[in-house]
Order: C-alpha cells, then structure tokens, then sequence
C-alpha cells in the first residue's frame, strides 16, 4: 500500500466513497487530485487532505462533458506531470421507480453519468497510462451491475454498462502495463443509501434502513472506508496481475440471492 511518488487521480471525491479514498490514498503518501461537480465538497476533501500534511488539489467539473474531462485531465498533467491512479467513481442513484412508469429524462441523466461519465473518464485517462506504459484504474460499479433491483433501471443498466467497459477496455491495454478493474459496492452508509430509504419511505426513512440492514447477512451497510480499502489494494502494487475483475464488497448480499432488495420493496 505504498503511494509514496503517485499521483492518483479521482471523480467523485467531494463526500462518500470518493472522500474516503482520497484520504486514504494521502494517507499512504499519493499525491491527490479531487474531480466534483460540486466545487466546494472537492476543495473541502482536499483541503482536509492538505491540513493533514499531504499533497493535494482540487477541480470542480462535470464528468457528462469531454472538455470539463480534458480539464481535469489537464490539470493532473499541470500540477503533477503524469497520473498513475484513477479512481473512475463518480455516479449518480436517479429515482426508485418501476421501468414501465420510469422518467425518461431521469433515464438519460443516470446514463450519462455514470455510462458516460466513467467512459469519457477512461478515454481521456488511458493516453497519458499507454504513454507512461504504467497505470492503474478503478471504475465504481455495484452489485446492481451484478444482480436486477427492481425500482432502479437505470441505475441497474447504467452499473452493468461500467462492468462492460472495465472488462472491454482492460484486455485492450493489458500488454501496455496498465491494469482497470471495478469494485462492486453494495449498500454504504452515504448520502445516496439515505436519498434511497426516504424514496422508499417518504415519512420513515430510518425504518426503511432497519430492513435493509437487517437482511443483509453482515446485519449492516458497509463503511465508505471499507470500500476504499478495496479501492487502494486494486490501484496498489499488491494486486499485481489482477485487471478486469469485479471485487464485491457487499456485506453478503449478493451471495444470499437479493434478500436485501426484497426487503427494500416491502
């Protein structure tokens, strides 16, 4: 887990998982570029970064936008000269909804962010890697990029898209010494597992996270530095010829068919 001398790279990084990775890789000597859409949760991560005597910048953009992507690539480039990690991450949940009522504008945005968003983001990254000849990338999927949850279409569809594109573009530039795997989130305690429960239950969210947690086999939702422990062995050296893998870390939901989501629809 030693970051000493990289430069990692990641969207999202204003608050939950994001954040958390972040921290963790200053924490282990990274050099840390923090991508949001929200100017101030990325300057407020890296801020946080700084305060803690590490190394770090931040830009505010919009990952549905290739220039806005060339730009935080640019400044990667700027501030560091090359980018050796890539935490692909940023994502958007949409609405709880049944695909036959579902909103087609919510659709697009859900698909332009976290499809879109995560291809644009390895588009612009790869020709700095295959410059280098070096580089690690992680994409955020989910257990919904594994298994169907009903109510979440486009969440579903969108998670499965970012498997598909770790898988495609992990054998195009294994041979260049570049390696992109995904990690598989299930429920984390963050801003968007909250956003889920007062969907689902409108006047008793916390009712609605007693179920779910409930049914999951580990009995609750996983941490966001739980997540970045995963994150930072993908991008480290210890996972060596590790590269178009999915990594579940999903407190068991995944291996008990789903309980977790039924409970959710109940």
């Amino acid at each position: 887990m030693d970051f000493n001398g990289k430069v990692a790279l990641i969207t999202g990084g204003g608050n939950g998982i994001g954040r958390a990775t972040a921290l963790a890789l200053a924490s282990h000597g990274a050099k840390v570029i923090v991508v949001d859409r929200d100017a101030a949760g990325a300057e407020g991560t890296a801020g946080a970064i700084r305060q803690q005597g590490g190394d770090a910048r931040s830009v505010a953009a919009d990952v549905t936008r290739s220039a806005e992507v060339q730009a935080y690539v640019k400044a990667a480039l700027d501030a560091y000269g090359r980018i050796d990690c890539f935490f692909n991450n940023a994502g958007i949940e949409g609405k709880v909804q049944p695909t036959a009522d579902y909103d087609e504008a919510m659709f697009d945005a859900v698909i332009s962010v976290n499809v879109k968003g995560v291809f644009l983001g390895l588009r612009h990254v790869l020709p700095v890697m295959l410059k280098q000849k070096s580089g690690t990338i992680v994409n955020t999927a989910s257990v919904a990029g594994l298994v169907g949850t009903p109510g979440m279409p486009a969440y579903v569809a969108s998670k499965h898209a970012v498997i598909g594109l770790t898988k495609t573009a992990s054998g195009e530039v294994a041979r260049q010494g570049i390696r992109i795997n995904a990690v598989c989130p299930g429920p984390v305690d963050t801003r968007m597992i909250h956003s889920l429960e007062a969907q689902l239950d409108p006047n008793d969210p916390a009712n609605a996270s007693q179920r779910y947690q409930a049914a999951l086999p580990t009995g609750r939702y996983t941490t966001p530095e739980e997540i970045a422990n995963v994150v930072l062995f993908l991008l480290s050296d210890l996972s060596g010829n590790v590269t178009g893998a999915q990594w579940v870390v999903d407190g068991g939901r995944t291996a008990t068919g789903g309980a977790a989501t039924q409970a959710m629809q109940r």
